[in-house]
């Protein structure tokens, strides 16, 4: 076990392309040179001159009105100053860094590498700790990195600039702790809060970094943590314990050789699959034995065991081969960024505004004055005078009302078990025009229930599966009767049919072949859970126990097949037992019906269908089963007038339709097939290609036995929710992993494209030029959905991304199927850049967590699939209808309370500017303060707290009203509620009042307070401040309505 075996890195297809596909898009600079862009396609290099049609009436003309290939467009770019202007200063400050970064944080090129089984020392080169971190500081650029996140706002590096003048003694207008106590206040809520996030994320890691293995070494078994593991340790993983790294595949407790694991941390599937164990170390007596078994065995993909999956099926026993970084899904898996809100941004650029205004204030002050003296620093003092235009509260008055927000959703009784996970976000809600949602576990329960068989002339549905299993019964009670009778004359029943004329089968006997083809072609294994033994430890038992139904259940890569075997199941035709070369059967009588497997045809996303070779151990009879889509198979059965039909009505219910046939072959059928096909596998070139001629050879003239239908069950109002959301002029996207028949049929079920829809399915393209012209064929569609796969879309993102994303924002729905979680978060990037609207990604699995976070929102749906998507996201909901109350109710709250929050707070500092710039006007431009210490500390924070309370309860519609009517949503995503409009008005407001207030007597002392003057005084200034804005206001509502004003009469 000690010898040196090289281990190749062994990485999966998708691995290898996102690898590559990082390397060309990690290319700095606009000068880099990106591998392989133009130099793959030879054929292609012609396309650098042919435009792209971008309208239907190119196509018909012949003329110009198209956009040009990315090279033509970039001749056009800005140059020069114009260019430095428009953004390049930023374009060039980011490439440095990011150029700086790639140099601090260079990956290491991934090469073969050689791991000593059980000697993780002996490991010449260095590999990453096996431990997991989602923490985004550490202990030292915890304080550096939150006060970078803070100052990197104008508004509080405004106030940090402000605060330190006042150190300086010609500058000091006021206490010191005046600017700095608020200042203070802000930073200490910022950081306690980063402080208990970075904790909370802290224990997390550290409960899975410490999760604990057994190790084999010299001296047995040792104990190890999770984050200990090294490459070459040979690790046990237990039944139901999470794979900590990824392993090859050594040793099995189970004696076929294979286990099952659960991939839904990794590729968002429940289903289980099947790894099976090397060979070599398979065969080896027992643990802890002397053997030298032959070392020279290839390993395949099948061998392999990756991190954060879970052993679904015995024990295993694998070497170590990658750690921490280097592991499958962490290399799938973005890194978490810092989201800042769409509100947060705007009201940044409104803080611009006020300090422009606030310069200029300062510099008519500084001119009225005659620029006497020493103006720059009287220049300087106006500026901190008038510095109340920007104020600093704001943030701490925004932070508590989205605190509010927050605490009010999680309370929210109509969606319990809500969470908000990152509270500084929560406007975003209101914001959204582009949903982005996992399908598997988000939209559907991934329950399939079989609801439909079709064998021509007959159909049956859920309430006649009583005639099925009657059907069943009738036909091996008579065979057995048959059979029985021949027994009893010594006559073998071998082939009893064959001889037969041919006629018209019954109803009966087609019933049953149908049923026998379902139960045999699959790749369906049944597992059994025997009680607790001796040891106390729960093992699967072995085919010699015994067959009882309520311990067994079935595993499989696909949950259509396990609904299909269930059923047979339910009708009287049960699969016992199942390994590598034989399958069993028990017929609704209990007799035992075995079955050898000679030759199995795994489902391809290309052949779109699966077949098994079987022969009937009691009759020796040879059958090729095969099951597949009706795209696949309808050139392959014999002629018949309605499979087509049935096909297209099952669809349109949003099942998911299998076609079952059958051939009979001879033994000399058989042999010659297997000749033929042995040959083919050991065939140095092509080999694929002529596996599948011959496996084709077969594929000919098929018995035709029946038509499925299999409905994937959708989570609970999943179609109402989708149509309130459309409503509320939301696009829907749904990236899935799944395959593109799967994909289509939920989108159409879940109502996401409907019913007079037409539906657009990209061609599979692989070279410039055949998405160029996929590009122009879909460019003559209108208002229809697409459905594109991961590598289509690679491909097209590679050359035609400007096109593609302009394409695709116009169609009302886009289905992304066979999508790598990198692609998923790539595709919300390219939304985010090319639209500048903001997204939402919602998903349930750790394949969605690199989606979730790329997201402007992010939405984890706690399900089947764990926390781990739940966990990484801005909010965690129990289903996916609550997303609409989520929305509809508190995200349109959220940006109202904000948007009238934030303006109402400028407006508190507008006044006291004013009043200070009318004080200074009066006393002959003096840079001397109106207010002093406390008071206006106290003005910013305690005495004007109510009304700040007030907005963060503001109600414009009632929640009923937001759900009934969801097209009120679209107003909210103009952003009208907070822009420079809503602002200036604010802006007019404050000047009068603030006018108003110095003209009618400003300068109070205590004695004057407790006169009666004073009451009529500040009556008077209340009157005159308020009146005419309430008139305004309600001739504005009279004159032009907000569009609820008709819903809430």
């Amino acid at each position: 076990m000690a010898d040196q075996i090289p281990l190749y890195p062994v990485r999966g297809a998708a691995a290898v392309a996102s690898r590559k596909r990082a390397a060309y898009y990690s290319a700095a600079g606009p000068g880099a040179e990106r591998p392989g862009r133009f130099q793959l396609e030879d054929e292609s290099a012609h396309l650098d001159e042919m435009p792209l049609m971008m309208s239907e009436e190119g196509f018909e003309n012949d003329e110009s009105d198209y956009h040009t290939l990315p090279r033509a467009r970039i001749s056009q770019r800005k140059r020069g100053l114009e260019w430095f202007v428009c953004g390049g200063w930023k374009f060039l400050c980011t490439s440095c860094c990011d150029w700086l970064i790639n140099i601090c944080q260079r990956k290491r090129e991934l090469k073969a590498r050689t791991v000593w089984l059980g000697y993780p020392e002996k490991c010449e080169e260095k590999h990453p700790r096996n431990s997991i971190k989602n923490q985004k500081y550490n202990v030292f650029t915890f304080i550096p990195g939150v006060l970078y996140e803070q100052f990197k706002f104008f508004l509080n590096l405004y106030f940090l600039i402000v605060s330190c003048s006042q150190f300086v003694p010609a500058l000091k207008i006021g206490y010191l702790y005046t600017y700095w106590a608020p200042l203070g206040f802000v930073l200490a809520v910022t950081i306690v809060r980063e402080a208990v996030d970075e904790f909370r994320r802290f224990q997390r890691d550290k409960e899975v970094n410490s999760q604990l293995y057994s190790k084999l070494t010299v001296r047995g078994k040792v104990q190890v943590k999770s984050s200990d593991i090294q490459v070459g340790d040979l690790i046990i993983v237990e039944k139901n314990q999470r794979i900590p790294s990824d392993m090859v595949f050594l040793r099995t407790s189970e004696k076929a050789g294979s286990c099952f694991i659960r991939t839904d941390q990794l590729d968002g599937e429940t289903d289980w699959k099947l790894k099976v164990a090397v060979s070599c170390t398979q065969r080896l007596p027992a643990l802890g034995e002397d053997s030298d078994p032959p070392v020279h065995e290839s390993l395949s993909i099948e061998n392999t065991l990756w991190a954060s999956t879970i052993v679904a099926s015995g024990t295993v026993i694998g070497v170590v081969i990658y750690t921490g970084k280097e592991t499958r899904s962490v290399m799938n898996t973005s890194n978490p960024k810092n989201k800042v809100g769409l509100l947060d941004l705007e009201l940044n650029q409104l803080t611009k505004a006020l300090f422009l205004a606030l310069v200029a204030l300062s510099l008519v002050m500084v001119t009225l004055q005659g620029f006497v003296g020493p103006w720059y620093r009287n220049l300087f003092r106006f500026l901190l005078l008038f510095s109340y235009i920007i104020p600093i509260s704001l943030r701490v008055n925004l932070d508590m009302g989205k605190a509010a927000y927050g605490w009010m959703i999680m309370r929210d009784e109509n969606i319990p078990g809500t969470v908000v996970r990152t509270s500084t976000i929560p406007e975003e809600l209101g914001r959204l025009v582009y949903l982005l949602t996992d399908k598997t576990g988000t939209l559907t329960q991934n329950e399939m229930i079989f609801k439909r068989l079709h064998l021509g002339t007959v159909s049956y549905g859920t309430d006649t599966m009583d005639e099925i299993q009657s059907h069943v019964m009738n036909s091996y009670s008579q065979m057995y009767s048959q059979a029985s009778g021949n027994n009893a004359s010594s006559t073998p029943p071998r082939k009893a049919q064959s001889s037969a004329p041919k006629v018209r089968k019954s109803v009966s006997s087609r019933v049953h072949e149908a049923v026998k083809a379902i139960a045999l072609c699959h790749n369906v294994t049944p597992v059994y859970e025997a009680r607790a033994g001796v040891t106390g430890e729960t093992e699967y038992a072995e085919v010699d126990q015994d067959f009882s139904d309520e311990n067994r259940t079935y595993q499989a890569s696909s949950p259509d097949e396990v609904a299909l075997v269930q059923w047979t199941e339910s009708v009287g035709l049960t699969l016992v037992n199942r390994d590598l070369t034989s399958m069993q059967l028990r017929t609704p009588g209990g007799q035992i019906l075995t079955y050898c497997v000679l030759q199995m045809f795994p489902f391809t996303s290309e052949s779109k269908r699966m077949g098994v070779i079987v022969r009937d151990e009691s009759t020796a009879e040879i059958t090729f089963y095969m099951k597949g889509a009706d795209v696949a198979m309808s050139t392959i059965v014999q002629y018949n007038d309605w499979l087509e039909e049935e096909c297209g009505n099952m669809a349109r219910e949003g099942l998911r339709t299998l076609v079952v046939a059958k051939r009979a072959l001879t033994e000399e059928q058989y042999q010659d097939f297997e000749s033929r096909y042995s040959q083919a596998k050991l065939s140095v070139h092509d080999r694929t290609l002529k596996v599948a001629a011959v496996v084709e050879s077969l594929e000919r003239e098929m018995e035709l036995l029946c038509l499925t239908g299999v409905e994937d069950q959708l989570q609970a109002d999943v179609r109402p929710t989708l149509e309130m959301l459309r409503n509320a002029g939301i696009k829907i996207w749904m990236l899935t992993g799944d395959k593109l028949e799967t994909a289509t049929c939920i989108a159409k079920s879940s109502h996401l494209v409907s019913r007079t829809q037409d539906i657009h399915t990209f061609r599979p393209v692989t070279s410039r030029g055949e998405a160029h012209l996929e590009l122009n064929a879909f460019r003559r569609k209108h208002d229809c959905a697409l459905v594109i796969s991961g590598d289509s879309l690679e491909v097209c993102l590679r050359y035609y991304e400007h096109e593609l994303a302009e394409l695709a924002c116009q169609c009302p729905a886009v289905v992304c199927c066979r999508c790598s979680p990198t692609q998923k978060a790539r595709i919300v990037k390219l939304l985010q850049q090319r639209t500048g609207k903001r997204t939402c990604a919602i998903g349930d699995g750790g394949n969605d967590v690199s989606m979730i976070q790329a997201a402007d929102c992010g939405i984890g749906i706690e399900g089947k699939e764990g926390k781990q998507a739940s966990l990484a996201a801005d909010f965690s909901i129990t289903q996916f209808k609550h997303i609409g109350r989520l929305l509809m109710v508190h995200g349109r709250s959220s940006y109202k309370r904000s948007a009238a929050l934030g303006q109402f707070v400028m407006h508190r500092g507008l006044i006291i500017s004013t009043m200070q710039a009318v004080f200074s006007s009066v006393f002959y431009f003096a840079s001397v303060p109106l207010y002093q210490g406390f008071l206006m500390v106290g003005y910013a924070t305690i005495y004007t707290m109510f009304p700040v309370f007030s907005l963060v309860l503001d109600q414009d519609v009632k929640p009923e009203m937001a759900m009934l009517y969801p097209e009120l949503y679209k107003d909210l995503t103009k952003g009208r509620s907070l822009s420079f409009k809503t602002f200036l008005v604010w802006v007019l407001i404050s000047i009068y009042q603030g006018i108003g207030r110095v003209s009618f007597g400003a300068f109070l002392d205590v004695a004057f307070i407790t006169t009666v003057t004073f009451l009529w005084k500040v009556s008077a200034i209340t009157v005159v401040s308020c009146l005419p804005l309430y008139v305004l206001k309600y001739l504005k509502r009279k004159l032009s309505p907000p569009s609820y004003s008709k819903l809430t009469s």
